[in-house]
Order: C-alpha cells, then structure tokens, then sequence
C-alpha cells in the first residue's frame, strides 16, 4: 500500500492545502493528513478543531484519514507506515526550506519526500496571509473552504485597524 503523509500546522487549512491533499488523494492509496501539535506557533484553531475541519473538508476524498500528532514527522509518518512524506511548494524560498527538510528527513527518518507545486490560483497563499486578513477584518472568504471560514473567523482575535490616510 502507498500511504503518504501529509504533515503541517494547517492554521487555517487552506483552499491550497485541500489542491494539495485533492491531487495526492489520485497518487497515493491512502494520504493521512497530520495536523501538528506545536504550541510555540500560537496557533488561532486548537488541534482538534483543525482535525475536524479538515475532516470536513476532505469528506469527499475516501482515502484520506486525518489525524494529529506531537513530535517529529518522520517519527508520526514511521508509526503509520507511511513511505513517503508529502509537501506543498508555492515559490522557491517554499523549495529551498523543504529540500533541506527532505534530505535531513531522508538521512534520520530513511523517508523519501515528494514535493506537489501549488497550483497557479494558491501559488500566493498561506495560512500566515490569512491569519493576517483576518486580524485586520479582511475577507478570507476566496483563500479558505467556507467551514473553515466560519470557524476561523469567529475564533480570530481582532486588531486594532489601520488609521485613515491623512489627506
């Protein structure tokens, strides 16, 4: 069996995560999606709410399981006999941190990595852009499935907006 596994923060998942996990689901015979546990990221969402929206959002996807996980991701991806771990890649600075990943994750973990390019319409996308929009008031409505919407929004702590330019 091809298992794959899918690790991040997913603080909000994204409409460019649920691309991403969409066209693994075709290569993969199972893709577990792991939402990591790291309190040093101030997350907005609480793991399991993370688990369960993205639950929700990949309902229609048969072979893809979510679950979370402390700890490294090779050590999470060697407990579910996956064989490959997968990551997104939107630019070249995305590629420059994740192939120093993958080898180090090939030389500990003896785990090969696959990299998916973002689709052009979430090349631009991130959670961290999104957190930002969402401070301020900003729609996230285009970037984000609409449960995640709904239960990013009213979990966002709002911030002081920008002052009026002065004329």
């Amino acid at each position: 069996m091809r298992r794959a596994l899918f690790p991040g923060t997913f603080d909000p998942p994204t409409n460019g995560h649920l691309d991403i996990l969409r066209r693994a689901s075709a290569l993969f015979d199972e893709v577990i999606v792991a939402v990591a546990m790291n309190p040093e990221k101030n997350p907005v969402l609480e793991p399991g709410e993370r688990v369960r929206l993205l639950r929700e959002i990949s309902k229609d996807l048969p072979n893809v399981r979510v679950a979370s996980f402390e700890g490294l991701a090779i050590d999470f991806a060697r407990e579910e006999a996956c064989t490959t771990l997968l990551r997104g890649i939107r630019t070249v600075t995305d590629f420059e941190y994740e192939y120093a990943m993958a080898i180090a994750n090939r030389k500990i973990g003896r785990i090969e990595t696959m990299f998916l390019v973002s689709s052009e319409e979430y090349a631009f996308l991130s959670s961290r852009l999104i957190r930002e929009a969402a401070g301020f008031g900003g729609n996230i409505a285009p970037f984000v499935p609409p449960a995640v919407e709904k239960a990013f929004v009213a979990k966002m702590p709002k911030r002081a907006g920008r002052k009026k330019p002065r004329r």
